[in-house]
C-alpha cells in the first residue's frame, strides 16, 4: 500500500519546521480555518505537516512525517528517506485561503507547479499540475489528521476504514 499520493504521475507532500505536537496543538486550539498543521492524503497512508517557512514567515511549506507503509521506509530518487522530506514549497498567498507553490514528486526528482486551499474548515484540496497550466492537473481532498502519535521512522499507526 505505498502511498496513493500520484497527481499524474505527481507525488504530492507538504510541511516546514513545526513539530508534530506544535502543529497539533495549534489545529486542535484553532477557532479560525487555517491551513497549518497535519493533513492526512486523500489515500489516507501519507500525513503531512503544514508550517509557516520563508519569505520571512508568510510561505507555506510542507513535509511529509507520517506513512503507511511495510518493510524499508520509502526512499527519493536520490535514496534519502522519505520521512521528513520537504515536499511542498514556497507556497505564498494568491487569494484568501488560496496558495501558489511548488510539490517535489520524490519518485522522479521533478518540482510542479501546485495550488493549495481550504474548500471547508477540515478540508485541503491540493491541485497539482504542469507546464504551467492549472488545467493540466489533478485536486486531491486532504482530511485534517485527528489520528494517533507516528511511530519510529514515520510509521504511522493504523487507521479506521
Amino acid at each position: 500500500m505505498r502511498r496513493g499520493l500520484i497527481l499524474s504521475g505527481l507525488l504530492l507532500c507538504l510541511s516546514p519546521s513545526m513539530g508534530q505536537a506544535e502543529a497539533a496543538a495549534n489545529v486542535s486550539s484553532a477557532t479560525v480555518p487555517s491551513e497549518l498543521g497535519l493533513w492526512l492524503s486523500s489515500g489516507k497512508d501519507g500525513v503531512f505537516s503544514i508550517e509557516h517557512c520563508g519569505n520571512n514567515g508568510h510561505a507555506l511549506c510542507g513535509r511529509l512525517v507520517g506513512m503507511d507503509y511495510d518493510g524499508e521506509m520509502p526512499k527519493d530518487t536520490w535514496g534519502r528517506a522519505e520521512c521528513g522530506l520537504w515536499m511542498l514549497t514556497d507556497f505564498v498567498p494568491v487569494e484568501e485561503h488560496k496558495w501558489s507553490g511548488h510539490i517535489l514528486d520524490p519518485r522522479s526528482g521533478r518540482v510542479y507547479q501546485a495550488f493549495i486551499w481550504l474548500s471547508e474548515p477540515n478540508v485541503l484540496k491540493l491541485r497539482g499540475y504542469v507546464l504551467g497550466m492549472p488545467l493540466l492537473g489533478k485536486t486531491e481532498t486532504w482530511t485534517r489528521y485527528n489520528g494517533g502519535a507516528f511511530g519510529p521512522q514515520c510509521k504511522m499507526p493504523p487507521q479506521p476504514h
